[in-house]
């Protein structure tokens, strides 16, 4: 079984699969569970982890042990086709491997500011996300984030002795998403109707806003912007079926193609049903496999 993606679903899906007796290649461009490793609090996974870099280090420590599986870290899949007895998969390297059965779980990025209606920015801006910012960048400094989806409250629960001040600007319409920030004294919160992220001059950002009450104008100024703005489906180019909001729905692919985790669906995005799902597209592979054997 080819397994794409080496986060929470991936690596789940290639330790049932070994439990099964199947044998397994995990492509991963970067770490297994690399963002994992920046969420410093967990709220909504058993086990008793209560931090990412924990459940970070016993996920991989369980494929260390895992002979089946075989890692190929440090490479990108950039294309996937399947066929009516395998699934082929192409790495950017140009090396091609197949398997009866792929599991993609390549998850999702976060949106840039250029991808919301409500947000002017410098052609070609990218900035971080919220939860790529360390004790050491948020320590006494006030950041301006954009968005207030949940990154901002785990970036909070994770530095609960930060004096970071948090400027949370979002569209009325994300205004329930907040609430659980909504009285930190550390945050700012900022219903806008219009942003714009005007050039650094020199160190910080500088942002122009206008409210949504009756169309006052402020201006913003911070250390630094971060994101959490949400996240976009990421997934290989080729027969992957997407819907119109760019996830891949599962009951929609090839029957050899398997999707898992945050690349489903945007409302499951959970530690905990990434997982699930990754043991049970295993699981779905192996029984499959059973019935119909791949031709050769």
């Amino acid at each position: 079984m080819l397994v794409i993606g080496g986060g929470p679903a991936g690596c789940a899906a290639a330790r049932m699969a070994a439990g099964m007796g199947m044998r397994s290649v995990l492509v991963e461009p970067d770490a297994l569970c690399r963002t994992l490793y920046r969420i410093g609090a967990l709220n909504n996974v058993l086990g008793g982890h209560a931090d990412g870099p924990r459940l970070a280090d016993a996920i991989t420590a369980e494929l260390a042990a895992t002979d089946l599986c075989r890692l190929e870290l440090g490479r990108r899949a950039v294309a996937l086709r399947a066929a009516d007895d395998h699934v082929a998969v192409t790495l950017d390297t140009g090396v091609r491997l197949t398997a009866p059965y792929a599991v993609v779980a390549t998850g999702v990025g976060p949106l840039q500011p250029g991808d919301v209606p409500w947000i002017t920015a410098p052609e070609g801006l990218v900035l971080p996300p919220l939860w790529r910012a360390d004790a050491e960048d948020a320590e006494g400094r006030t950041l301006l984030v954009l968005g207030g989806d949940r990154p901002v409250g785990t970036f909070l629960r994770s530095h609960p002795s930060t004096t970071t001040r948090l400027l949370v600007a979002y569209p009325e319409a994300d205004a329930y998403k907040t609430e659980e920030i909504r009285d930190d004294p550390r945050v700012t919160l900022l219903p806008v109707a219009r942003l714009t992220l005007r050039p650094a001059q020199g160190a910080g950002v500088t942002a122009e806003a206008v409210g949504t009450g009756g169309g006052e104008r402020f201006v913003l100024a911070a250390d630094a912007a971060y994101l959490s703005l949400g996240s976009a489906p990421t997934a290989p180019a080729g027969d992957l079926v997407r819907a119109a909001d760019g996830y891949c729905p599962p009951g929609d692919q090839h029957a050899r193609v398997l999707v898992a985790g945050d690349l489903r669906s945007a409302r499951y995005q959970r530690i905990m049903t990434a997982m699930g799902s990754g043991g049970e597209a295993a699981l779905h592979a192996y029984y499959a496999a059973r019935e119909r054997p791949a031709a050769g």
